[in-house]
């Protein structure tokens, strides 16, 4: 089976139109959601119900940080993402935010973990970007393959069977061999605000009966992205930080 993994849509229709397309095209089986379909974007209500739909065909969708703060503000955000969210929530139908509502943190799917942000601490949203925070989250679990998103970085860390720990940058249509001799943190990146200064989309796919793992960047319309976002009064920082990849 191929499964597609997206994370940090972020209401960006355009990057998640052009991942999903790219996805049929290369004949994924299922599709795996890891959470912050809204905030920052334009367009999270068609975000939500794109979502929504999959899940319905059989998908996996968990939560993410700004899902949950449209229901529950979060005082940790930063002024920027609040004022998104705050706008966030004048945009979702009552059966959108129900949606996102009901989501849940972490879902176990046989030897496979699927999580916003991390598998230690969930519910506190702590962010997987070096060996020391990557390693936490894959004591905090016996899953041979975890997979979050939450930095906007895709980055790859895995833990021998001595307990030692590595990590690598992936790199974009090269197959990853996810070794049965080791254990597994894939942090996928982000469809829509991506923050390793490369602004296309990006999302991974698992071939899950060879155990290989390809990221892919996929480029989308960001000026159509961008002009709704200033075209909805949201901070301009969130349109300019598209084209930066940051």
């Amino acid at each position: 089976m191929r499964i597609a993994l997206m994370t940090d849509v972020h209401g960006n229709r355009e990057a998640l139109s052009a991942c999903l397309e790219h996805a049929e095209r290369h004949r994924v089986d299922r599709y795996v959601f890891l959470g912050d379909y809204v905030g920052y974007g334009a367009d999270p209500g068609w975000v939500a119900d794109a979502v929504m739909a999959r899940v319905d065909a059989g998908a996996v969708a968990v939560l993410g940080n700004h899902d949950a703060g449209v229901t529950n503000p979060d005082e940790r955000m930063n002024d920027v993402a609040a004022e998104a969210i705050a706008w966030t929530r004048t945009q979702l139908s009552p059966a959108q935010v129900d949606f996102l509502s009901t989501l849940p943190l972490v879902v176990e799917d046989g030897s496979r973990l699927y999580v916003h942000a991390s598998a230690y601490a969930s519910a506190a949203w702590p962010y997987v970007t070096d060996l020391y925070s990557a390693s936490k989250s894959l004591m905090a679990t016996t899953a041979q393959v975890t997979f979050c998103g939450h930095t906007h970085v895709p980055n790859l860390f895995h833990m021998s069977m001595t307990g030692k720990f590595a990590g690598f940058e992936p790199v974009d249509r090269v197959e990853m061999p996810l070794t049965r001799q080791r254990r597994w943190l894939a942090v996928i990146g982000a469809v829509g605000q991506p923050r390793d200064r490369n602004p296309a989309a990006c999302y991974a796919v698992l071939d899950d009966e060879r155990d290989v793992l390809t990221y892919f960047r996929v480029p989308y319309d960001i000026e159509a992205a961008a002009r709704k976002i200033r075209a909805a009064g949201l901070p301009p920082i969130l349109a300019q930080r598209l084209f930066q990849g940051f």
